[in-house]
């Protein structure tokens, strides 16, 4: 049986910081994040462009390539390979009112050409995964673009990116708000439409997160399955959330347990692990943890993952067949629960 592989993004060790007050942790060099990895027990390394190229907007596209082969050295000696590499508008100026959405044409133009300089990037690093987090392709104002030729224009994005390279796949992680109000693409039915619209759909998927999905007000399982019939979950991004507030990115299972065991049961009733994809994990540690266990949120989730995965695999399938023949689902729901307390 095939063995679940992890990744994580170097931005899940942070030094605490929010909205409303400083870093409370110092910070963790990037190499001495690298060396973390392998400790927790994960494999795959989730890149922004920047992540994996810093100061890439004052350099060449030669600079930039030979600097991401560069970084794929430092990750073979230290046994990680690059899950996929995601370009960070959102931070930068000319991204303020989106990118490949901006009102403004040479925004436009600049988002679409970093675009292409993460397929470099990610052909440096050895994988052929781009993730397009649509942070701030949306609106605070409805009025202020046209919806319909928004949609256009990340379609346009997509062709000239899977023109550029007739290997890289582009997985689209949706998310209804947060930076923006209201961001274009909030669901993965949304980004598999989408990516049927595209020049070579074969190439584009979805990548769900726990807490966007839940932020939509959906159930982050039935997403994954609507994605999995249709062979286009490439990735996801497990944690959990208290609520419909802000993007928590709480530890996976922490706060829904029972939703957190649907998550796993439906990746485990696709054979997920068989297709070698990763199970990201995007979760920070709280704000309050001491700096000298502030990894515990990475560790814990994937322990919680793993145990769920032995929750569904032991769960007896004649207590739940009998119970959907007898439809009596209460009494599944029961014995659900009698599982997960053991």
């Amino acid at each position: 049986m095939a063995e679940y592989r992890f990744s994580f993004g170097p931005w899940n060790i942070h030094e605490g910081a929010d909205p409303f007050g400083p870093t409370v942790r110092p910070t963790v060099a990037f190499a001495d994040k690298l060396k973390i990895y392998k400790k927790l027990g994960f494999d795959g390394v989730q890149f922004h462009d920047d992540d994996a190229v810093p100061n890439l907007e004052n350099m060449t596209p030669d600079a930039i390539a030979k600097a991401a082969v560069e970084l794929k050295k430092v990750l073979d000696d230290e046994g990680l390979v690059a899950e996929f590499v995601a370009p960070r508008l959102w931070e930068n100026p000319k991204g303020i009112d989106g990118g490949f959405t901006a009102n403004c044409p040479d925004c436009r133009k600049w988002a679409n050409e970093r675009a292409k300089r993460c397929v470099d990037i990610a052909h440096g690093l050895g994988c052929n995964m781009l993730v397009f987090w649509l942070a701030r392709e949306g609106t605070y104002i409805r009025e202020s673009k046209n919806a319909i030729e928004a949609y256009r224009q990340i379609i346009d994005t997509m062709n000239q990116v899977l023109s550029y390279d007739s290997k890289i796949t582009i997985a689209v992680e949706p998310k209804p708000n947060e930076p923006a109000d209201h961001t274009y693409v909030p669901t993965v039915g949304h980004a598999l439409a989408i990516a049927h619209r595209t020049i070579d759909p074969s190439r584009v998927g979805g990548l769900i997160e726990t807490a966007h999905a839940q932020l939509a007000g959906l159930d982050p399982s039935d997403e994954m399955a609507f994605a999995l019939e249709q062979g286009k979950l490439w990735s996801v991004h497990l944690n959990d959330q208290n609520g419909l507030k802000f993007d928590q990115d709480k530890t996976f299972g922490s706060a829904n347990l029972r939703g957190a065991y649907n998550q796993v049961r439906v990746l485990e009733l696709a054979n997920y692990a068989e297709t070698g994809r990763f199970i990201g994990l995007d979760v920070k540690a709280m704000r309050t943890q001491k700096a000298e266990v502030a990894e515990k949120h990475l560790s814990n989730s994937r322990e919680i993952f793993l145990r769920l995965v032995e929750k569904v695999r032991t769960f007896p399938k004649d207590v739940e067949q009998q119970c959907v023949r007898n439809r009596d689902y209460e009494a599944l729901e029961l014995a659900i629960i009698n599982h997960l307390l053991g």
